[in-house]
């Protein structure tokens, strides 16, 4: 391997170990919420019709990614709630103040995310 290679190498690893470490501190800088107000909120608000009862995921009016245990950090949970992409609405402050975001947050972290199969007993009959 040439020595332009390991340059290269060093670099793309240090940018992942850095956006890693971004990530993780996010997620622990994530607002304390309150997991039942934020199941309330998560239905009342309709979060199910798309994502689904337990945050699987769905395809409503299109893929809508799995929200249970999202590795998504809060600020970035909370900016895909105020800017969406694709054909998800857009909540203002005015509809889910930021604690209110913070609690639905709380509510999908709680959620159990995804089982491996041998955790399901019809796949093991």
């Amino acid at each position: 391997m040439t020595s332009f290679e390991h340059i290269a190498r060093a670099i793309v690893a240090g940018a992942l170990y850095g956006m890693v470490a971004t990530t993780v501190a996010a997620a622990q800088n994530a607002p304390p919420g309150d997991a039942a107000n934020g199941k309330r909120l998560y239905l009342a608000d309709g979060c199910f019709t798309c994502h689904g009862r337990s945050g699987q995921g769905g395809a409503y009016n299109g893929p809508a990614p799995i929200l249970a245990k999202t590795a998504l950090p809060f600020e970035g949970f909370k900016m895909q709630i105020r800017n969406p992409v694709n054909d998800m609405p857009a909540y203002s402050d005015a509809i889910l103040s930021d604690r209110d975001i913070a609690d639905i947050y709380a509510f999908v972290q709680s959620l159990s995310g995804r089982r491996s199969p041998k955790d399901i007993a019809v796949l093991n009959n």
